[in-house]
């Protein structure tokens, strides 16, 4: 009944916070003393609460009980299809406002922005290129590499990835 009147009896000796229920404290303590009971047998993790590392052994087992309904796609975890079946909406709420370009994730929206403001934190460690997003410059990171994974059928050039290939085509026309 102490959850649904709000009363909150049990308190941190810590940190002053309250909770309703003991239970609740007793998770709560673990944020302060680093203890994480829950250990998976697969892995090093650890987890303050059993239910999380319920949630994580779905990584070791392979289970994906959350099926899309519009597509082939399961997922592990119900947030992840929720997230996934944005695609399938069309529905793109994050528009730039510097131009008409829009985004069904905010994330994506703020790589964009990068592009208006000319901000490059990326900078290559070999050369002196420098890029807005983070997978970019992994990418370039390759072509300082011999390895050259991509074979064109066509003109039988060799690229680090088939993306590359199609950039220098685009710059060479």
């Amino acid at each position: 009944m102490k959850t649904h009147s709000g009363e909150k009896h049990y308190q941190c000796l810590l940190c002053d916070k309250n909770f309703s229920q003991n239970g609740s404290l007793k998770i709560h303590m673990a944020t302060h003393t680093g203890e994480r009971p829950y250990q998976c047998s697969y892995c090093d993790k650890s987890f303050i609460r059993k239910d999380n590392l319920k949630i994580h052994m779905k990584i070791h087992t392979g289970e994906r009980p959350y099926q899309c309904s519009q597509c082939e796609k399961s997922f592990s975890h119900q947030k992840n299809l929720l997230r996934h079946m944005e695609n399938h909406t069309g529905e793109k709420p994050y528009q730039c406002t510097q131009c008409d370009m829009n985004f069904l994730h905010k994330h994506h929206l703020i790589s964009h922005m990068k592009t208006h403001t000319g901000e490059k934190p990326y900078q290559c460690s070999l050369c002196d290129k420098a890029f807005s997003r983070n997978d970019r410059i992994d990418m370039h990171m390759t072509s300082h590499s011999e390895e050259r994974s991509f074979q064109c059928s066509i003109t039988n050039a060799s690229s680090v990835t088939r993306l590359f290939h199609k950039m220098a085509l685009l710059k060479s026309t």
